[in-house]
C-alpha cells in the first residue's frame, strides 16, 4: 500500500498534458460548491486515499488555502503531469504565461510548458492528383518514414506538372461548389432558374481565395469585409479575376458569430457580386476536403495569439495551395517570403479595433500588390513561374514539416518515450523510487524556509567573473538543492543560467556552504542573481517541485 502522495509521484511521471487553448477562459472550471454537492461520489475515493475534499480541490487551485476558488481542470493537469506542452511554438510561449501563477518567482521561460507544433495527416487531405504527384515523386510509403528525402523529390518536379495539378484541383472544387450551391438553393426554396444559375458561378481558371472555419469574433472572418467596395473591385476585375469561396458555422449561442455569417450572406447576394463569391452552408469534412484541395490562397485572420495552432492552412500544403495568414499559431513559425504571405507585425494587440483596420489594409495590399499580380504574370507558355516557385517551396519545405509524421515523431521522442521510461523506473520494486521522491519532496517542503543566502563575493577575472556564494541550508542536504546564477536575456538573446559547485563548508557554521563558479562574459556582475532550486536526478523541476529562493 502507499499514500496518495506516493501514488501521485509514482504515476505523474507517465502523464503528459497537452493544452490546446491560448486563453484562460478555455480552461474548464467548477465551483467548489458544485463539487461539494456531489461529495458522496468522491467519498469512497477520499476515504481510501486519506485525502480530505479540500486537499483534493487544492490540486486544481492557484491558492490551495482559498476555499472559494473554483476547481480548475488545467491546473489539476499541470500538477498531475510531469510534462506539458502547447501545440505551436507561440502557443507554448503563451501557455507559459498562462500557467506562470502556478510557479511563483520562476522566470516565464522556465515555466514547464514546451511545445510540439500540430501537424496534419496528409493522406486524409490530399487530392487524387496530389496523391499521384507525390507518389510518382516520392513513393507510396512517403509518409511512413523520415521525410528528409521528400525535399529533393518535390524540387525536381517541373513547372508544367505543378500547374496541371493546380488546374485539376481548382476545376474539381469549382464543380463541387456549383453542385453543393444548387442543392443549397433548392433547400432554401429558390426558383428553378436560380438553382440552374448555380452551374454558372465561379471560374475554374480564376485565382480562388477561400477560408472555412468556426465563425467567432477572435477569428475575424469578416476582416475582408472591412472595405466592401475595395473587395468588390478585386472580385470584379475582368483582366485579373478573383473569386472567393467561404464556409463555416457559428456556435448556436454565439450571436456575434451568427451576425458575421449574415454579413457575408448579404455581401454574396449583392447584384454583380453573385457568381464571384460563394458561401457554402453545412460545413463538414467532405466540404473541407474539397476546399483545401482546390483553394489557391487560404486566408486566416485570427487575433494573435488566440489561435493556438490552426491546422486548416496546413491541409492545403501538399495540394499546392498557398497561405495568407496572420502571424499566429503554426504560421508564426512557418512563414517566410518564399512560401506565402503574412499580415500583422508579429506582436499582440488584443481586441484593438484600430489594429483591425491596419491589418485589413495589409490584407488588401497583399492581394492588390503581390498575390493577384503574381498569379497572373505568365510566360509565353502561360505558366506563372514565380507563383509556381512559391508552390514548390511550400510543398517541399512545409508539407513534410507540418505533417503528422513529424508531429507524432516529436511526441514520441520528446514526451511519450521519456514519460514511459520514467514511469517504469518509479513503478519498479513496488514504487521504491516514488517513495524516495516523496520523502525528498516532503523534506524540502518542511525545511525550505530555513534556506537563506550569506555573503556573495565577486572577483574580476581576465574574461569575466568569479563568484563565491555563501548559503545556509538548515536541515536540507547540499545534494538536495542546486545553487545557480541567473541573468535575464538581453538584445533578444536567451537568459543565462550557470550552475555553481559546492566548494567547502563555512567554518563555524551549521549547514553553511560556499558555492563557486567562474563565468566568461562581458556582462557586468550585477546582471547575475544567485538562486537556489530543488535538485534530484529523477524529478522534473519545476513541474514536480516548484520551490525557489532568490538572492534578492
Amino acid at each position: 500500500s502507499c499514500t496518495f502522495q506516493q501514488a501521485l509521484w509514482s504515476t505523474r511521471a507517465g502523464n503528459v498534458f497537452t493544452t490546446h487553448t491560448p486563453v484562460e477562459a478555455g480552461f474548464d472550471t467548477f465551483p467548489a460548491q458544485l463539487i461539494d454537492k456531489y461529495f458522496p461520489i468522491f467519498h469512497d475515493f477520499l476515504s481510501r486515499t486519506g485525502l480530505s475534499l479540500q486537499q483534493l480541490l487544492a490540486l486544481g487551485r492557484k491558492n490551495a488555502d482559498d476555499p472559494m476558488e473554483a476547481f480548475n481542470m488545467a491546473y489539476l493537469a499541470m500538477r498531475g503531469c510531469a510534462r506539458s506542452n502547447g501545440v505551436s511554438r507561440l502557443h507554448g510561449k503563451v501557455s507559459r504565461q498562462l500557467f506562470s501563477s502556478l510557479y511563483p518567482r520562476w522566470p516565464i521561460n522556465e515555466v514547464p510548458v514546451s511545445h510540439v507544433t500540430n501537424g496534419v495527416h496528409v493522406p486524409s487531405w490530399d487530392s487524387p492528383w496530389a496523391d499521384q504527384l507525390w507518389t510518382d515523386a516520392c513513393g507510396k510509403q512517403r509518409w511512413l518514414g523520415s521525410t528528409e528525402s521528400l525535399h529533393q523529390a518535390i524540387q525536381s518536379i517541373d513547372d508544367s506538372t505543378l500547374w496541371k495539378l493546380r488546374a485539376n484541383e481548382r476545376n474539381a472544387l469549382i464543380h463541387y461548389a456549383r453542385q453543393r450551391l444548387a442543392v443549397q438553393l433548392g433547400q432554401a426554396g429558390a426558383t428553378p432558374e436560380q438553382v440552374k444559375s448555380a452551374s454558372q458561378v465561379l471560374d475554374p481558371n480564376a485565382l480562388t481565395l477561400g477560408f472555412a472555419r468556426r465563425f467567432a469574433s477572435y477569428k475575424r472572418p469578416n476582416l475582408l469585409l472591412h472595405d466592401k467596395k475595395r473587395l468588390g473591385r478585386l472580385l470584379l476585375d475582368s483582366n485579373k479575376p478573383v473569386q472567393l469561396i467561404i464556409a463555416g458555422k457559428a456556435h448556436p449561442n454565439d450571436t456575434d458569430g451568427q451576425s458575421m455569417i449574415q454579413q457575408w450572406i448579404r455581401f454574396v447576394n449583392q447584384p454583380g457580386i453573385r457568381g464571384h463569391v460563394v458561401f457554402l452552408e453545412d460545413y463538414d469534412i467532405a466540404l473541407a476536403q474539397h476546399l483545401v484541395q482546390g483553394i489557391d490562397v487560404w486566408i486566416n485572420t485570427p487575433r494573435r495569439p488566440w489561435e493556438a495552432s490552426g491546422t486548416s492552412g496546413m491541409k492545403i500544403l501538399a495540394n499546392g495551395g498557398l497561405n495568407l495568414s496572420e502571424l499566429d499559431g503554426w504560421w508564426a513559425e512557418a512563414c517566410s517570403c518564399d512560401v506565402g504571405w503574412s499580415i500583422g507585425d508579429g506582436k499582440e494587440h488584443d481586441a484593438d479595433l484600430s489594429w483591425d483596420v491596419t491589418e485589413a489594409e495589409q490584407l488588401y495590399q497583399r492581394l492588390e500588390n503581390e498575390i493577384i499580380p503574381l498569379f497572373y504574370t505568365r510566360d509565353t507558355k502561360g505558366l506563372p513561374r514565380d507563383w509556381l516557385k512559391l508552390i514548390r517551396n511550400s510543398m517541399m519545405t512545409l508539407a513534410p514539416q507540418f505533417s503528422s509524421n513529424r508531429m507524432v515523431r516529436e511526441y514520441v521522442e520528446q514526451f511519450y518515450f521519456p514519460a514511459a521510461s520514467d514511469y517504469k523506473k518509479r513503478q519498479a520494486k513496488h514504487g521504491q523510487l516514488a517513495r524516495q521522491l516523496d520523502d525528498w519532496h516532503s523534506a524540502l517542503t518542511l525545511h525550505w524556509d530555513q534556506i537563506h543566502f550569506g555573503n556573495i563575493e565577486t572577483q574580476k577575472t581576465d574574461h569575466g567573473w568569479l563568484f563565491q556564494i555563501q548559503v545556509y541550508l538548515g536541515e536540507i542536504l547540499p545534494d538536495q538543492i542546486s545553487v545557480e546564477l541567473y541573468a535575464e536575456g538581453i538584445d533578444g538573446n536567451k537568459s543565462l543560467l550557470i550552475k555553481c559547485n559546492c566548494k567547502e563548508k563555512i567554518t563555524g557554521a551549521i549547514h553553511g556552504y560556499t558555492y563557486v563558479t567562474k563565468i566568461e562574459t562581458t556582462r557586468p556582475a550585477t546582471d547575475f542573481t544567485a538562486r537556489i532550486i530543488p535538485q534530484h536526478t529523477e524529478a522534473q523541476i519545476p513541474a514536480e517541485a516548484g520551490m525557489i529562493n532568490w538572492q534578492h
